[in-house]
């Protein structure tokens, strides 16, 4: 039996847009590894949009390989990175960074966030340690926007973080594997500019927001790091695809007249029906998600009722047979969906 689909927002293909784009450059003969005209331009256009002319823009084929990479490049040997322990990097990514020689340092979360006072009074105890010299050093902090939980950022939140990495001689990497459906919630109060301001390295998804596949991953000021090697650092850890225009078309029609943000913005507004629909029914969540990432608490009657037309994802298993469960949405969630979800909610009993 077909069930309808609601466990990521990377199962379609990618937006018509992009498809078409492919097709129509299909027989373009261009150089190899992003050294092509569609790169070119797909650059100067993020750089535009983040009001940074000078920063250094590449592009990758998946998250866990653009969060390895960077994290791999920014780290010295004895270095590792901190993270909340609901990171993606933690918790996601099959021990990718360790498997770097680099240590994910955890943190507790607050609704999936890092507090920027848990950020300091851990540096600060680390370096009271007289024998940290035998420890994992810290040498950056990771975190997403959205969070693994679908909660964001405020501006004052990061600013502090960054005040805090900046205190301590800490870098500062933001995953954006979701980072339009995180600008474009109603509960945000940034913008990518404003991303780009207050961190030394950041990456805008495309694969979870209407490309096929891709990251961007963006060094607002790249005179600050010593980036010589990186384009050989993307080519050891097998990031460098030999097609790269692939990359660059699918990010020039994303950020050509903001259609990366329309895709968000679409993925919002109909996880945000789901929401609406849990509460109307009286049906609590485990978090308050501003994104396209909604956990609803569910009895285990009512899980069975809706996983026989629906498919989502077991998030975690609470007390008394109840379970969070993750429903997400993406650019191409159609109103007929959504309007048979909801119908189903109301009549759970």
């Amino acid at each position: 039996m077909h069930k309808i689909k609601f466990e990521t927002d990377y199962q379609e293909g990618a937006s018509p847009e992009i498809l078409e784009r492919l097709i129509s450059t299909n027989l373009e003969q261009t150089s190899g590894y992003g050294e092509d005209p569609h790169c070119q331009h797909a650059k100067d256009l993020i750089r535009r949009e983040i009001n940074r002319p000078d920063s250094a823009v590449y592009f990758m084929a998946g998250g866990t390989q653009t969060n390895t990479t960077v994290i791999k490049h920014l780290l010295t040997p004895c270095e590792g990175v901190i993270s909340v322990s609901t990171g993606h990097i933690n918790v996601h990514e099959s021990g990718a960074i360790e498997s770097t020689g680099h240590k994910v340092l955890t943190l507790q979360g607050h609704n999936g966030l890092l507090n920027a006072e848990d950020l300091r009074a851990y540096m600060e105890a680390f370096n009271a340690d007289p024998t940290n010299s035998h420890m994992v050093q810290p040498g950056m902090v990771y975190i997403s926007y959205s969070s693994e939980l679908g909660t964001i950022y405020t501006k004052s939140m990061l600013t502090e973080i960054k005040r805090v990495c900046e205190n301590f001689g800490l870098k500062l990497f933001v995953d954006g594997a979701r980072l339009g459906t995180g600008l474009t919630s109603e509960a945000s109060d940034m913008n990518i500019k404003d991303i780009a301001n207050l961190c030394d390295a950041f990456y805008i998804g495309g694969t979870k927001n209407g490309a096929l596949f891709g990251e961007a991953v963006v060094f607002p000021e790249p005179e600050r790091i010593n980036l010589k090697h990186f384009t050989t650092i993307i080519k050891q850890q097998g990031g460098l695809l030999a097609k790269g225009r692939l990359l660059g078309i699918q990010f020039e029609v994303l950020f050509e007249d903001g259609l990366f943000y329309r895709n968000a913005k679409h993925a919002n507004t109909q996880a945000m029906k789901i929401k609406r629909a849990f509460i109307e029914k009286g049906i609590p969540f485990l978090i308050d998600s501003p994104t396209n990432q909604q956990f609803p608490i569910l009895t285990r009657q009512q899980n069975e009722t809706l996983s026989e037309n629906f498919s989502y994802e077991l998030w975690q298993p609470l007390n008394d047979g109840k379970s969070a469960v993750r429903f997400c949405t993406s650019w191409a969630t159609s109103d007929s969906n959504i309007n048979e979800l909801v119908k189903a909610i109301q009549k759970l009993s």
